[in-house]
């Protein structure tokens, strides 16, 4: 439950285990070491997953996957520093056209209203002012990314309706709303370069391919993480059965990775509070996600 009083809250919603270090984990380390109160909500439990590390995919684990990536999740909270974690408790909807995409119990097949529904209900308990989730996904397209994209935007409004959902508790109005930006094309290009400069094959050459020249424009917000670069690398290694400690995401040393692309970055979807300042198209960012709330808002009650 959220402390009473002025304190800075902020919700990120995730659909499995390890989209949370991948995505912001910087974002989120740094607002709480500033005193802000940060909730994490994971939608899914990963158990679709493929393990993506040859050291650890044993017959044991891929029996138990769902309750490894649960330990290794919680590994992750504590590095990044969340002060809550909420599971909103749905299977991992694995890709279109797999055995685990045709699962009653999966996220994408859940139905809608119920699964807004429990989002609205935590948005309720943890009162949030900013909210964190997906935009409308153009590149990876995972059923349970899509999912958290349409929830999100949909408890937005909910949460402070007071005819929606009356039994999930005290209606509570969010301030704003910010998609992650995840790998943006500006990221993957410092990370391309860096490779290419060395005179070494790029593992992001696929990636960039991937991503039109305009991937970036729709970006308003960029939040300074060089100070938790470690934090974000220690928690994508916690998910040990996703990623390997010798994955070329950390071939980039940890000092130059600082200063190569120093933020996080995001786009404001929703705000009560007024636009994004700055001019992206002139390289000219939003540089806090509580902006406009900070100072200018009482934010004890935004309801």
């Amino acid at each position: 439950m959220a402390p009473v009083g002025h304190e800075l809250r902020v919700m990120t919603v995730h659909a499995h285990p390890d989209d949370e270090a991948s995505k912001g984990a910087g974002t989120i380390a740094r607002y709480a070491a500033e005193g802000a109160y940060t909730v994490l909500v994971c939608c899914t439990g990963g158990e679709a997953g493929d393990i993506l590390n040859p050291e650890v995919d044993t017959p044991e684990v891929r029996e138990q996957l769902a309750e490894v990536r649960r330990r290794e999740l919680d590994d992750s909270v504590r590095i990044i520093g969340y002060h809550e974690l909420h599971l909103l408790g749905y299977r991992d909807s694995g890709m279109p056209g797999t055995e685990p995409n045709a699962h009653p119990d999966n996220f994408a097949n859940a139905d809608l209203d119920e699964a807004v529904g429990r989002l609205v209900a935590l948005v309720r308990q943890e009162r949030p002012h900013v909210i964190v989730s997906y935009g409308p996904d153009r590149v990876y397209a995972h059923p349970d990314h899509l999912r958290v994209h349409e929830i999100g935007e949909i408890a937005f409004d909910r949460a402070g309706d007071p005819s929606w959902y009356p039994e999930s508790g005290e209606p509570w109005q969010p301030l704003k709303l910010y998609w992650s930006a995840g790998f943006t094309r500006g990221r993957i290009l410092a990370m391309h370069d860096w490779f290419v400069a060395r005179g070494e094959e790029s593992p992001f050459t696929k990636w960039l391919e991937a991503l039109s020249d305009d991937h970036d424009d729709d970006v308003t917000t960029r939040i300074d993480v060089r100070e938790w670069a470690d934090v974000g690398r220690a928690a994508l290694l916690a998910h040990r059965t996703q990623i390997p400690a010798d994955s070329f995401f950390f071939r980039v040393p940890l000092e130059e990775a600082r200063e190569l692309h120093p933020w996080e970055e995001y786009v404001l979807a929703r705000s009560l509070v007024g636009p994004a300042g700055g001019a992206p198209g002139e390289g000219v960012y939003e540089d806090d996600l509580f902006a406009g709330i900070r100072d200018d808002t009482p934010i004890a009650n935004a309801s």
